[in-house]
């Protein structure tokens, strides 16, 4: 397991390739979406560097809920049109904002946050949630990160396979 302590740009492809393979290891088998999520959430926490959240939020077919996490408490609901988290699920494409006070709608649930990465979680064609990390160090998150944090969320994605015809009723159980 990685300490997490500053990492150059250049061992990044490192960290995330062992992440990957932890990940593989951590979720083989499971299939439930929130104890992979929490798993999930958990390791990244631990392993990545500079970070002060790491979680889920859901989406519940209008808005994203929050899920599974690591860090303070965080904002529950948020809105497809508003903040990072809403633009990687309107867009479905991973988001990295080098400053979230630049970004327009930027809802800042952690005012020590200073940076973020969003990628969008889709299955089968329907999103399911997104993954987000946040920073306090401004311009934490570069093309290693998006690479690797998508390369982890395809990892978790996967571990749901067999689950994701009952995805969307468990989803609506939990929320």
């Amino acid at each position: 397991m990685f300490a997490a302590t500053a990492i150059s740009a250049d061992a990044k492809p490192q960290l995330y390739a062992e992440l990957a393979s932890q990940m593989r290891g951590l979720l083989d088998g499971e299939h439930d979406l929130i104890a992979n999520a929490a798993n999930f959430s958990a390791l990244v926490w631990q392993a990545v560097p500079d970070i002060n959240w790491s979680g889920f939020y859901l989406f519940d077919g209008a808005e994203l809920v929050l899920g599974p996490f690591q860090g303070k408490p965080a904002c529950v609901r948020i809105a497809l049109s508003r903040g990072v988290c809403g633009a990687a699920a309107r867009t479905r494409q991973t988001q990295v904002v080098p400053d979230v006070h630049e970004f327009p709608g930027h809802i800042a649930c952690d005012a020590a946050s200073r940076s973020e990465i969003v990628v969008p979680l889709v299955l089968g064609g329907e999103l399911i949630g997104v993954w987000d990390v946040d920073s306090p160090v401004p311009g934490r998150f570069d093309d290693a990160d998006r690479q690797g944090m998508e390369a982890l969320c395809a990892i978790f994605i996967d571990s749901l396979g067999t689950a994701a015809a009952g995805l969307k009723a468990k989803k609506q159980q939990l929320i």
